[in-house]
């Protein structure tokens, strides 16, 4: 098989599990029979269409949801757990009864008691669990690559044993590298944690905003880079083996950083290439980057067909495609020494690998993320290159030797920070359908003319500058934010002669307030006003952001007037008294034009 029917096979085996239709197995087992007996790339892949269609109608079966009732048994986890708004989340692996699988996933929710309990577990771990099963919500597309067929509130949560001895090995490795840590700022530990292990959780809403408005999010997800580095490491070892016992200490070395990882979709696509990769290399046949990928696509389709409906490995392949079909071929047409040119070249190829993710399920691409991340990319794989090790060490020696070993590594994350926050701030808007179609058609364009050899450059400069011009598009449209804006939660941002006022309301979360607020725009906030003393993290969150002029907590009877137009908030009947987060409460001066506070009379 050539690369291009490589990826003609990868990409049937892929529709197929989307179709998930019930397709008799015996057709698809005859189709491929048929297929390897005549030597017929072609039917190859119409036999993974089959193979992949009954395997997905399979796994779509297996998501019938369980009925509401009481649950008194173990659990294993199967994920680690993360904090969000309603409590602690995790899934989790358990039998339920009148179920004709053996196990089946949940997404275990607890809170308070049970909370505390769930809060010091990790994934391998077995748990004995009391609450009601629950079927899950009817639109909640997420849970479906998790394999989750119900909800598990918890009412008593017991822990039972450590699980399995590789979970346990796992949890004591990260354990480790995190004990390395104890001395660095909370944020910074959870952002390292993040470089290394791709765990996100404890990063704060600020920070992890700042990451996905500069295009960054990605060195936050573990990749081939991460792999390629830990086998890096393992090779002094693995050379003094026999060619078999090679193969093997390779696969061993990949599984055990599948399992410390948690076997996210980014991590099993980077595993399954470099299973892939060694294999080919070991036995004499090494292959293009383009047919280990789809390979290692074919492979995990088939395994676990639902995979195919999980954003994080559609961005992740998309990435990987991207940079393996365009990233040679734009290095070598592009001037400059070579480190510049492979670093604009795997920028763009990525971003063009998961704009056809990116832009239909999130909005669009960030203008700044190019120059984000050949500024952030180079550093952020430093810090695994260095933090991985250093980590281990420090773990080892505990302070404050630790402290001496992660200093480059806290530098490192600090400049990989603050070429987040400040790209994030940088007004230059979101690549949306209309700004990719229209840079679509003009690279065709260029690339067709070149493929003409057009003598003349000036179509092509031509060309080049309408390129630019739709990527200043979207700043364009920043340079004017609504006057008025409502945002998820209940709360509301209103622009009148040049002042800013943010009115929040009792439902607002920092994430969607920040997407919200930098989405349209906002470049300042001059008065938040509440009815309520204001959530700190919310408050945080914006200050980090945005320069913010006054917090007004006006009690539940109060107004802002916003050029005559009253917009209730609320005046405290104390009036003078002081806002423990800056600000007076209620009978504040006016605040910029048109903007006043206005008490109501008791």
């Amino acid at each position: 098989m050539s690369d291009r029917a490589a990826i003609y096979a990868a990409l049937l085996a892929v529709l197929g599990a989307w179709w998930h239709h019930p397709v008799p197995i015996l057709v698809g087992v005859t189709t491929a029979v048929a297929a390897l007996g005549f030597r017929r790339p072609w039917l190859l892949g119409l036999s993974l269409l089959f193979l992949a269609s009954n395997l997905g109608s399979r796994a779509v079966d297996g998501l019938s949801p369980v009925r509401e009732s009481r649950f008194s048994g173990t659990v294993t986890l199967v994920s680690d757990p993360v904090e969000t708004r309603f409590g602690l989340r995790a899934d989790v692996r358990a039998s339920i009864e009148d179920s004709e699988a053996p196990e089946k996933h949940l997404e275990l929710r607890a809170s308070e008691g049970a909370g505390g309990t769930l809060s010091n577990a990790a994934a391998g771990q077995r748990l004995h669990v009391e609450g009601r099963l629950a079927p899950p919500p009817p639109d909640a597309p997420w849970l479906v690559p998790r394999h989750v067929v119900g909800r598990l509130s918890a009412d008593r949560i017991e822990p039972l044993d450590e699980g399995a001895w590789p979970w346990r090995a796992a949890n004591r490795v990260r354990t480790l590298l995190a004990d390395g840590t104890s001395s660095m700022p909370e944020t910074t530990r959870s952002l390292y944690l993040g470089f290394v292990l791709g765990d996100d959780r404890g990063q704060p809403p600020e920070i992890v905003d700042d990451f996905r408005a500069s295009g960054l999010t990605h060195v936050m997800v573990v990749s081939g880079q991460n792999v390629a580095f830990l086998l890096a490491l393992a090779a002094p070892a693995l050379r003094r083996m026999r060619l078999g016992w090679r193969w093997f200490g390779t696969l061993m070395v990949i599984t055990a950083f599948a399992v410390l990882t948690r076997f996210e979709p980014s991590v099993l696509r980077a595993s399954a290439m470099a299973a892939i990769a060694a294999t080919a290399t070991l036995t004499g046949r090494p292959a293009t980057s383009v047919r280990v990928l789809a390979l290692a696509v074919t492979g995990l389709v088939l395994v676990d067909p639902l995979l195919v409906r999980s954003v994080g490995f559609q961005l992740s392949v998309g990435a990987s495609l991207g940079i393996a079909l365009l990233g040679g071929p734009m290095a070598e047409r592009m001037k400059g020494p070579a480190w510049w040119r492979e670093a604009i070249a795997v920028t763009i190829a990525a971003q063009v690998g998961v704009a056809p993710v990116l832009i239909p399920r999130f909005g669009g691409i960030p203008v700044v993320s190019i120059a984000s991340n050949l500024l952030a990319v180079p550093v952020a794989g430093l810090v695994t290159t260095w933090g991985l090790p250093a980590g281990f060490l420090a773990g080892l020696a505990g302070e404050p030797i630790a402290s001496t070993l992660h200093a480059p590594t806290e530098s490192m994350i600090a400049w990989v920070a603050g070429v987040a926050r400040v790209s994030a701030r940088v007004p230059l808007g979101q690549v949306g359908p209309w700004e990719a179609a229209a840079l679509v058609a003009t690279v065709g364009s260029i690339s067709a003319l070149r493929k003409f050899r057009a003598t003349s450059l000036g179509p092509r400069r031509a060309l080049w500058a309408v390129a630019a011009l739709v990527l200043l598009l979207p700043a364009w449209r920043l340079r004017s934010p609504p006057s008025a804006l409502a945002i998820a939660g209940g709360s509301r941002i209103v622009t009148v002669d040049g002042a800013t006022v943010l009115l929040l309301g009792p439902n607002t979360w920092p994430d969607d307030l920040l997407e919200s607020l930098r989405v349209a725009g906002i470049r300042r906030i001059d008065v938040i006003a509440t009815s309520a003393p204001p959530d700190r993290d919310v408050i945080r969150a914006l200050r980090h952001r945005w320069p913010v002029g006054r917090v007004l907590v006006t009690g539940t009877s109060g107004r802002i007037v916003v050029e005559g137009h009253v917009l209730p908030v609320g005046a405290d009947s104390q009036g003078s008294a002081r806002s423990p987060l800056g600000g007076h409460l209620g009978g504040d001066p006016p605040v910029g034009r048109g903007v006043s506070v206005a008490p109501q009379p008791p």
